[in-house]
């Protein structure tokens, strides 16, 4: 069975041209369902392999001592939480690996509090020009919101697992020392 390439719609086996778009059949241009298939799996490999990537930062877990990794896990973990960062940074102020989570997760508190403020600003200004780029603007918005709670979620597995690895795309930022 043959498909269109150029539109994908299925073709009868003796057609010269596809009936939906009229686009000539043969030779390179037709795909078959296998065919199909194997783009939409490798293109899932694709985007699990770019995933992947994304998450493949550096990892600073031999630098730590065992005993301060398992007894702080849950003070790294809350330096994820927005202003609750404050939290490890109080109350477990001598473990290099509380502190570490909680450089990262002051990092991305601090990212979230200016990416906001700018995108507001940004989006008012968008809405009083014309209503479609306010529009744009908010949609922009709610990927970097996200994107910022996909950070959060790596890192407080990063923590529970007793790993310390730095986010992507803004761990390397150090405010804490």
């Amino acid at each position: 069975m043959a498909f269109c390439s150029q539109c994908g719609n299925q073709l009868a086996d003796e057609s010269k041209f596809c009936d939906k778009c009229g686009a000539p059949v043969g030779g390179a241009n037709s795909q078959s369902a296998n065919n199909k298939t194997k783009n939409i799996s490798d293109s899932v490999e694709d985007l699990g392999a770019k995933i992947a990537d994304f998450n493949n930062t550096a990892d600073y877990t031999s630098e730590f001592d065992q005993t301060d990794i398992s007894s702080n896990k849950a003070f790294a973990a809350l330096a994820y939480l927005g202003i609750l960062v404050l939290i490890p940074i109080l109350a477990a102020p001598n473990s290099k690996f509380a502190r570490f989570h909680s450089n990262q997760g002051l990092s991305l508190l601090i990212v979230n509090v200016i990416t906001s403020i700018v995108l507001s600003i940004v989006r008012i200004a968008m809405y009083a020009i014309a209503d479609p780029l306010g529009r744009i603007i908010s949609v922009i918005t709610w990927a970097v919101r996200i994107l910022i709670l996909v950070l959060a979620i790596i890192g407080i597995i990063n923590a529970v697992q007793g790993k310390a690895k730095e986010l992507p795309l803004i761990g390397k930022i150090k405010l804490l020392k």
